[in-house]
């Protein structure tokens, strides 16, 4: 090996041995044969044989379909499949335009970083989704965060912006629901403030669509305030159970995303296979109401167990089908979520600094496919190690 080589893989070495120290190196992990209490598919989508086979069909019938994009959509990866999914995304999420994403991570990226410009402001929740504060880092607006869903603070920000900015545009960016607390964002207020102060509001919908809203649509739509949020990011990789992800919103914004959102311009398109999964998880979401009518139910029998057998002080404030348990300390949370893996239950520990040090939990997704059984045999492992063996 090369000097230079083997001095560099030394440093990245001796980097992951600090990390390892510290009780924090991340590893990949195989789940197959636990109970799925970890996972984004709410709905059960991405395990669904009707859904599968649909997919399936679908790509039978595209005889002409190249396998892979081959290039982006400036170039070579454009389409009339493109073209026509994202105009039933636009019909579906109740606006003018969709702008089609290979990830949600993408689409806020490129949203943050090229919307709010030098000599804008951006506003953002401290508690932001990880894809949002890189693509807000990556703008050249001046940026300020604002207490989690704290709309005297936001205010604040708003007045003293309004007062010292001059003509750039101010921009507030929120998720609809949380991904690490599960609590959701008071989108009335909000709408009303950015309304007051001349902000533009940018909403990730990631963790509401597929939930809210009459066929899905997401929060915002469930609200009826689709015409007053400019930009909506939709994620497809957690309840509807495909992948990719969906900016939408005005016309004038997909024209503007495809001119300066580097993630779309500069990566190869979703394959043809992708579209078609996304368009036939959208018309199975719509026709197959069943799924989160069970959702709803395995929600309501987790929160009268919860309150049964845990402290309610524990858990965050959440009406999603994300609910934490907060547990401080890394070795602690660690340890609860080793005693349900070690009874066949899928649950992570979420640790510092991922989450701020004393908030460490574990994050439990509940599921229309998890049985009352294992909801209450996951809740009473929780109470033996929490009430009984770590005494909190």
């Amino acid at each position: 090996m090369a000097i230079v080589t083997h001095s560099v893989a030394q440093l990245v070495s001796d980097r992951l041995a600090a990390y390892r120290q510290s009780g924090l190196l991340r590893q990949l992990r195989i789940a197959d044969g636990l109970v799925d209490f970890c996972s984004n598919d709410y709905l059960g989508f991405a395990r669904s044989a009707e859904l599968k086979a649909a997919i399936q069909q679908a790509d039978v019938a595209q005889t002409r379909a190249r396998t892979g994009a081959t290039g982006s959509r400036l170039l070579a990866g454009q389409t009339a499949l493109a073209d026509v999914v994202e105009q039933e995304l636009a019909r579906f999420y109740n606006t003018e335009a969709a702008l089609i994403f290979n990830s949600g991570y993408d689409a806020n990226l490129g949203l943050l970083a090229c919307l709010p410009r030098a000599g804008d402001t951006l506003l953002t929740d401290e508690l932001i989704h990880a894809s949002m504060i890189d693509g807000a880092r990556l703008s050249y607006a001046s940026r300020q965060r604002f207490r989690h869903n704290d709309l005297e603070d936001l205010e604040y920000k708003l007045r003293q912006t309004h007062e010292l900015q001059g003509k750039g545009q101010v921009f507030v960016a929120v998720e609809s629901v949380y991904s690490m607390d599960g609590d959701v964002a008071p989108l009335r207020e909000l709408v009303e403030l950015c309304d007051r102060y001349d902000a533009a509001l940018l909403v990730d919908e990631a963790h509401a669509t597929g939930l809210y809203g009459p066929n899905g649509e997401g929060l915002v739509v469930a609200l009826g305030l689709q015409e007053r949020v400019f930009a909506r990011v939709h994620t497809f990789g957690k309840a509807l159970g495909v992948h990719g992800a969906a900016i939408v919103g005005p016309a004038v914004l997909r024209e503007y995303l495809i001119n300066f959102a580097r993630p779309f311009i500069y990566t190869t398109a979703l394959p043809p296979h992708s579209l078609l999964a996304i368009r036939c998880a959208h018309v199975y979401v719509t026709t197959n109401t069943d799924n989160r009518t069970q959702l709803y139910k395995r929600l309501t029998h987790f929160r009268q167990r919860a309150s049964e057998l845990l402290p309610d002080a524990l858990w965050t404030n959440s009406r999603s089908p994300i609910r934490c348990l907060i547990i401080p300390g890394n070795d602690q949370a660690r340890y609860v979520a080793s005693q349900a893996q070690a009874v066949g239950l899928d649950v992570r520990a979420i640790l510092s600094p991922t989450v701020p040090v004393g908030q460490e939990r574990l994050r439990l997704c509940i599921h229309s496919f998890n049985t009352t059984d294992e909801i209450d045999q996951l809740l009473t492992v929780l109470q033996t190690a929490l009430l009984g063996e770590l005494k909190i």
